[in-house]
């Protein structure tokens, strides 16, 4: 077994079973991060504001005629309730806004919605997964021991946008993703690209009950190879060009959307406050706060050793994680006993399912060619 380490100047460690460090101690991850970093500076702040002007011009010129001009995500959650603000408040545009509803949101993720399209004055399209479905998909990945379980919400999403933007013949995708507090995310604590349907329904087959996925979105071949390497929208990260630090974005929410804390990244969800607090750490020995923390460090948002001080902090206290697997195993229909049981399985890789995202691999591997 390797030896533990954690980097000298993030807190990323081994946990990740790919991370390398240099003769100093430095990993790999920060190293990569701050020559990234280098890109998304600018010279001046006129520079990033000329940049801005540019994209918000062209959005509005293709948008001329239509209802829409773009579309944003919408969670609930910090990243995306501010994209909402600034696209519509400061930028101007005219988005739709989308959501996909797989039965797992809180109550306050919900309240965070509608208080933001009601404020904001924006449509809202709600995509609907019928509950029995995702229920009998989540419950397969977990029997199936694999890593990634988010891949399931991640893909409904990436399909669901997809759709209505060729839908709506809309070209912009504005997206809620601040590279300064995302630069760092270790490829083995994800399945990537998450929109591989052949996996999805491999796993799902294998240990799932078998009903026909009626409102569960889905890329057919055809439609991955066009999405992966034909894709005509143009999806833009609008929060790398406009000032973004978490705590004023939530203190901006708060007063002018009514918008209120989670207390933790993607916490809007109930499953994935459950995933990245619970099983992540107890099943797969992963921390994810480590590469969010890691990530501001090397921003300068914070220092190495705020991190480590809030990784000494519990990611659950005991009544509430009894009160949540509590919540967990009934909506799931697991006993206790099943649950126990799932979580001492040894993992398995989603590649080891048939996949298009291995098709595609091994296709570019033998025609010499790059992904």
């Amino acid at each position: 077994m390797r030896e533990y380490q954690i980097c000298s100047r993030c807190v990323m460690d081994t946990s990740d079973i790919e991370i390398v460090f240099d003769k100093n101690g430095v990993c790999n991850h920060c190293t990569s991060a701050y020559k990234k970093l280098d890109k998304y500076k600018f010279s001046n702040e006129d520079e990033k504001k000329k940049l801005l002007d540019n994209i918000v011009h062209k959005i509005r010129h293709d948008g001329k005629g239509k209802k829409y001009d773009c579309i944003i995500g919408l969670s609930g959650g910090v990243d995306s309730s501010y994209l909402a603000y600034i696209v519509v408040r400061q930028l101007g545009l005219r988005p739709l806004a989308v959501h996909v509803d797989n039965g797992w949101d809180s109550v306050l993720a919900i309240q965070n919605i509608e208080n933001i399209v009601k404020k904001l004055k924006i449509d809202l399209h709600t995509w609907v997964i019928d509950w029995e479905e995702f229920k009998d998909l989540q419950k397969s990945y977990l029997k199936a021991s694999v890593l990634d379980i988010e891949v399931l919400s991640d893909n409904a999403i990436v399909v669901a946008i997809d759709k209505l933007l060729r839908r709506n013949h809309i070209r912009y995708f504005l997206i809620g993703f601040n590279y300064q507090a995302e630069s760092i995310m270790p490829s083995s604590w994800l399945y990537s690209p998450k929109y591989d349907s052949l996996n999805i329904k491999s796993i799902y087959k294998r240990y799932g009950s078998g009903k026909r996925l009626r409102t569960y979105p889905m890329l057919s071949l055809v439609g991955y190879l066009r999405y992966r390497y034909f894709n005509k929208t143009i999806p833009m990260n609008i929060l790398d060009l406009v000032p973004y630090k978490k705590e004023d974005a939530i203190r901006l929410l708060k007063k002018e959307l009514d918008w209120k804390d989670y207390g933790g990244k993607h916490y809007e969800s109930k499953f994935t406050h459950f995933y990245q607090a619970y099983i992540l750490p107890e099943k797969f020995k992963i921390d994810k706060r480590r590469a969010h923390l890691s990530s501001l460090i090397c921003s300068g948002q914070i220092t190495r050793n705020e991190a480590l001080k809030e990784l000494e902090n519990k990611l659950y206290n005991q009544d509430n994680l009894e009160k949540d697997v509590d919540y967990f195993l009934k909506k799931l229909d697991f006993t206790t006993d099943e649950f126990t049981k799932l979580l001492k399985e040894k993992s398995r890789s989603h590649l080891s399912f048939p996949s298009y995202n291995n098709l595609t691999y091994y296709l570019a591997k033998k025609l010499k060619i790059k992904r």
